[in-house]
């Protein structure tokens, strides 16, 4: 059983579904720095996914930080790094920009997209 759970919808490619529901899993404390992360066989196996696709989602997040690899232990979910102001400021405006373009496509005012990001931010606060 994977320690975080995802639920594939059409329209968007797997790999991106499965990398934010394992970002969502760090992010609100589901999995811990230091711990186990499922090999790609056990991805591709529990997700019914092809074993390549299982094998980017890994090289995806270890790219980003999010896993590493160690050697005779496997892939772990890596230690939180520090990032400067700006990185995160970069991140934040091109993630929002998508928000607000996302928002005005289904014609939501900002009171419903803020009540939205309210909900979410408190739904995934640690503890």
């Amino acid at each position: 059983m994977l320690p975080f759970r995802v639920e594939i919808k059409t329209g968007l490619p797997v790999y991106e579904q499965v990398v934010y529901a394992v970002k969502k899993a760090i992010v609100s404390g589901q999995l811990l720095p230091s711990e186990t992360f499922p090999s790609v066989r056990t991805l591709s196996q529990e997700l019914k996914m092809n074993p390549n696709t299982a094998h980017k989602v890994v090289m995806t997040l270890v790219s980003e930080g999010l896993l590493e690899v160690k050697p005779g232990v496997g892939t772990v979910v890596a230690q939180a790094q520090t990032a400067t102001r700006g990185q995160r400021s970069l991140i934040l405006n091109e993630e929002v920009e998508r928000l607000v373009v996302e928002a005005k496509n289904l014609s939501l005012d900002l009171k419903k997209v803020l009540e939205a990001v309210k909900k979410h931010w408190n739904g995934l606060q640690k503890g």
